[in-house]
C-alpha cells in the first residue's frame, strides 16, 4: 500500500498567505467604515462643490416636529395649492357725467373731471402652464383692466378669454413663464364631512388659507346663478375669496369659491363653491368653441309637490311636471305634452327643476337622448333631440 504524501509549504508560500490574510482583513475593515460613513455622515464623502443627499433621515422643523406637520396638519395641501392661487385686481374707469363738462356745474360743484377708477378685488386659480386662470365672472365683469398678482409677487396683465354668466365663471390668460399649476381633483367623489381648504385673498389682506369640512352637496335654488350645484362648506370664505380655490387634503382643486351667506358681510360658516366638474366643462367649452354650448328642449317645468300630486291625481311621486311645451320646439317634436312628469334624462335622475335644467344643459345640441317620463299611469321613454340654448342678453 502506497503511503500518503503531505503538501510541502515553502517559506515563500507562508509569507504570501500571511500578507493575503492581512490584506483581506484591512479591506473588510475599510468597507465597514465606508458603509457606516455613507449611512451616518454622507457629507464627509461628498466631493468639493457636490451636495450630499441624506437618504435615511427626514429633515425636521425648528419645533422638532415632522416635516409634514404631524398628524392632522394640512400644511402639505396648502403648500401644494397656494402657489397656483392668485389675487385679481379688476379696475373699471368711472363713467364721466355729461354735466361735469358744463361750466355752471363746475361753478357750483367744483372741478370733478378727475375720476378715480373703481377697483374690485378677487381671486383666481391657475389651471394650465399656458397661463389660463379660472375665476368668477362677477370678479371681472365690466373691468377695463385686470391685474393678476401671483403668490411669488410676480404681476401680469390678464386677458379675458371667455365668460359664462349662467355659472358665474370666467377664463383669463396671462403671459408668464414657469407658472405654478393646480391639480384638478374630483368633486363627484366628495362626501359630507370631508376636510377642505379655502384659499384666496379676503378683503385684500393677502393670500389666506382657511379650513373646514364639506357641509352639504348639490345646493341649488339659491338665486345666485342660473345653473346651481354648489358645494357648501364652513371653511371661512369672505369678500375677496371669490374665484379662489376649494381644495382637498392633498391640495387638489375641488371647486371655485363663489358666494357666502352672510348678514354682516363676513363669514358666518356658510360658503358656496362651484364644483370643479362644472368649471372643467366651462373651461373646455370656452377654449374649444369660444363659448359654452348647452342643450335646450323648450318646456316650462315646475317642481312636483304633494299638493299637485293630490290635485291632479298623479301617479308619479317624484320628478318634474311639464306645465307648458313650446310649439315646434324639441320637446314638442319628441311627443312631450303638458302634464307629463319627467323622471330622468338619460341616466340622470331629476327631482327638481334645477336638476332638469342642469341635465338638459349638459346635453349636446343635435344629439338624441332618451327621456324617461310618466304620463298618467304609463312609463314612457322618448328620444329627444335638444336644440342649442341661446345665451341670455347681458344688460348694458
Amino acid at each position: 500500500m502506497r503511503a500518503k504524501t503531505l503538501p510541502i509549504f515553502t517559506p515563500d508560500y507562508l509569507i504570501m498567505r500571511k500578507y493575503w490574510l492581512l490584506f483581506s482583513q484591512v479591506v473588510t475593515v475599510l468597507l465597514a467604515v465606508y458603509f457606516v460613513l455613507v449611512s451616518l455622515k454622507p457629507q464627509w464623502l461628498a466631493r468639493p462643490g457636490e451636495a450630499a443627499v441624506a437618504i435615511f433621515e427626514a429633515p425636521a422643523d425648528t419645533n422638532n416636529r415632522p416635516a409634514g406637520g404631524g398628524p392632522g396638519s394640512l400644511r402639505a395641501a396648502a403648500k401644494a395649492a397656494s402657489g397656483a392661487v392668485v389675487s385679481i385686481n379688476a379696475s373699471k374707469v368711472a363713467a364721466r357725467s355729461q354735466g361735469k363738462e358744463d361750466p355752471w356745474f363746475r361753478y357750483f360743484f367744483g372741478d370733478q373731471s378727475r375720476t378715480e377708477p373703481q377697483v374690485g378685488l378677487g381671486s383666481g386659480v391657475i389651471v394650465s402652464p399656458s397661463g389660463y386662470i379660472l375665476t368668477n365672472n362677477h370678479v371681472i365683469a365690466g373691468a377695463d383692466d385686470i391685474e393678476v398678482i401671483l403668490n411669488d409677487s410676480r404681476k401680469a396683465r390678464a386677458k379675458i378669454i371667455g365668460t359664462d354668466p349662467e355659472t358665474d365663471l370666467a377664463i383669463l390668460k396671462i403671459e408668464l413663464d414657469a407658472l405654478p399649476v393646480i391639480v384638478l381633483g374630483s368633486s363627484e367623489s366628495l362626501e359630507i364631512g370631508d376636510q377642505v381648504l379655502a384659499i384666496g385673498n379676503p378683503f385684500g389682506v393677502g393670500q389666506t388659507v382657511t379650513s373646514g369640512i364639506v357641509s352639504a352637496l348639490g345646493r341649488n335654488q339659491l338665486g345666485i346663478n342660473v345653473f346651481e350645484n354648489f358645494i357648501q362648506t364652513d371653511a371661512a370664505i369672505n369678500p375677496g375669496n371669490s374665484g379662489g380655490a376649494l381644495v382637498d387634503t392633498q391640495g387638489r382643486l375641488l371647486g371655485i369659491n363663489t358666494a357666502i351667506f352672510s348678514r354682516s358681510g363676513g363669514s358666518m360658516g356658510i360658503g358656496f363653491a362651484i364644483p370643479v366638474s362644472t368649471a372643467k366643462q366651462v373651461l373646455e367649452s370656452i377654449l374649444k368653441d369660444g363659448q359654452v354650448t348647452r342643450g335646450w328642449i323648450g318646456v316650462e317645468p315646475q317642481d312636483l309637490t304633494g299638493e299637485m300630486i293630490k290635485t291632479f291625481n298623479l301617479s308619479a311621486k317624484s320628478g318634474v311636471i311639464i306645465t307648458g311645451v313650446l310649439q315646434n320646439g324639441p320637446a314638442a317634436a319628441a311627443g312631450i305634452r303638458p302634464g307629463d312628469v319627467i323622471v330622468a334624462v338619460g341616466s340622470v335622475q331629476v327631482r327638481t327643476v334645477s336638476e332638469l335644467l342642469s341635465a338638459v344643459a349638459a346635453l349636446k345640441p343635435g344629439v338624441s337622448e332618451n327621456f324617461k317620463l310618466q304620463r298618467q299611469n304609463d312609463i314612457l321613454a322618448l328620444a329627444v333631440t335638444p336644440g342649442k340654448r341661446q345665451r341670455p342678453a347681458m344688460p348694458r
